[in-house]
């Protein structure tokens, strides 16, 4: 798994590609959420369209990330999730849950209109 950051208008984007599963790229995405949080960055935008797959402990935390940045007063919003995840987060009822939006552009712009 990769993880670059971005900004944009004041909203951190993290792209991330590759595979996020257990051992390794959900320990990946805690650390970078951890750090952006604790740097004060709460206005995230989690760009999956390089995900081709995502296990169980991928989407667990994803779930325990998107639920620390709202206790510290932010938002954890997702973009153009690959089909096999975004079946996977239908399925554990969790789509719900998050914000997706198919363009980043409306993803960031969103932070604006809250």
């Amino acid at each position: 798994m990769k993880l670059d950051l971005r900004e944009s208008k004041g909203v951190t984007i993290l792209d991330i590609s590759g595979q996020v599963t257990a051992g390794g790229g959900d320990q990946m995405l805690q650390e970078a959420i951890d750090t952006l949080v604790a740097s004060g960055r709460t206005r995230i935008v989690v760009n999956l369209s390089g995900v081709d797959f995502m296990d169980s402990a991928g989407i667990g935390e994803l779930v325990a990330s998107h639920r620390m940045v709202e206790r510290f007063g932010g938002k954890l919003k997702i973009t153009r999730p690959h089909s096999r995840v975004e079946n996977s987060l239908s399925t554990a009822k969790l789509l719900p849950l998050f914000e997706v939006f198919d363009d980043e552009a409306a993803a960031v712009e969103s932070f604006e209109q809250s």
